[in-house]
């Protein structure tokens, strides 16, 4: 259910070279430093609001919850989180990230200890920046998402590359009541692309990611061979990877069901299944606000031919509470829209239950290059 815009720029290049991993997923990520800078700095805060003696509590070691926010104050949040983010200030983020974080970029996903990891050793060099154009959008009492635009003027280095920053970018912050506090979960950014105008196409990288390959197996064998030898080889086993939370199929299953619904343009579909807030991003930094300009998008003004299939990866979905669930996946379609040839985008779709039901109520999409 989604745009399938293939726009392949020069900024998106170090994607394509395979040079994001870990890199392209750090919460506070900023103007997608990763996968096109091989990191992407994510950078979502949490304050200390009143505290409302009327709202439920929700952390159990607390007497007092977060109020209401508004949207003001989470988007000032997000221009300090901004701020501490230039200066690879990762301690700003320890008591604001929320231990649920999901951060998901070029297919990677990543928890909140490698996001404070990326954030600190990011340094840039920042001669002017500016957020504007915020939104709000309810998913329910306990969980709001802030998009807004971001346009900067900066050069950042991480592992020793350095790249000019893309601007503007379309960024989305996910919020979450955490007691007295709220707390981020999720942020994502995409460039702000013209379709009328992009960018040239990146060159074709095939010899690079042959180097590539053979740095990484050479790595590969020294490695091996250091460990052979040494008789103090770390036997540890490796970190446990998160799970899915019991609830991916059924996510995957409707989220499917929403794409059959964009191919056969099926309003009604979409007026049964998407919240009555719901928002999104498309992959070309577009904002749509309201349930109804997602609908007439995705069934009217988008202009598609040749679409006969359309198929989803990669599901994962992580519970943030028992009524919503934040999903990641990878989106593919053949044919065309809107003069662009279709191709495989990276989606975070957030659901929310409605009474036994649960509705799509915001998705953020970027090029899965």
């Amino acid at each position: 259910m989604t745009y399938f815009y293939t726009i392949q720029t020069n900024e998106y290049s170090n994607y394509r070279e395979g040079k994001s991993s870990l890199l392209g997923d750090l919460m506070m990520r900023k103007y997608l430093l990763s996968g096109i800078l091989a990191a992407l700095a994510l950078f979502v805060v949490s304050c200390e609001p009143p505290a409302s003696n009327t709202a439920q509590n929700t952390n159990a070691g607390s007497n007092t919850t977060a109020a209401a926010p508004t949207m003001e104050q989470l988007f000032e949040m997000d221009k300090k989180a901004n701020e501490a983010w230039m200066k690879g200030d990762s301690k700003h983020f320890e008591d604001m990230l929320s231990d649920k974080f999901v951060s998901y970029m070029n297919g990677q996903r990543s928890g909140k200890a490698d996001e404070l990891k990326m954030i600190g050793a990011t340094k840039c060099e920042t001669k002017t920046w500016g957020l504007d154009d915020p939104h709000m959008t309810k998913i329910n009492d306990d969980t709001y998402v802030v998009t807004y635009r971001s346009n900067i003027d900066a050069t950042c280095t991480f592992d020793g590359k350095s790249m000019k920053i893309p601007s503007p970018t379309r960024a989305a912050s996910v919020w979450v009541r955490d007691g007295a506090n709220w707390k981020g979960v999720y942020h994502n950014e995409t460039p702000i692309i013209d379709p009328k105008n992009p960018p040239a196409p990146a060159a074709d990288d095939k010899d690079a990611k042959k180097e590539e390959a053979k740095k990484d197996d050479s790595k590969g064998d020294t490695a091996a061979s250091s460990a052979n030898t040494s008789a103090s080889a770390n036997t540890a086993a490796a970190p446990a990877k998160p799970s899915p939370s019991a609830n991916t199929d059924a996510l995957v299953k409707m989220h499917q069901a929403g794409w059959d619904a964009w191919k056969a343009k099926d309003a009604k579909w979409f007026e049964a299944n998407l919240a009555s807030n719901m928002a999104f991003v498309d992959p070309i930094g577009t904002y749509f606000g309201t349930k109804a300009e997602a609908i007439k998008q995705w069934t009217e003004t988008m202009k598609c031919e040749g679409v006969t299939k359309a198929t989803l990866t990669d599901g994962f979905a992580t519970a943030i509470s028992p009524t919503v669930e934040i999903l990641t996946l990878k989106g593919t379609a053949d044919g065309t829209c809107d003069g662009q040839k279709n191709g495989p985008l990276y989606q975070t779709a957030i659901y929310v239950k409605d009474g036994d039901a649960w509705k799509l109520a915001y998705m953020f999409e970027s090029p899965a290059m």
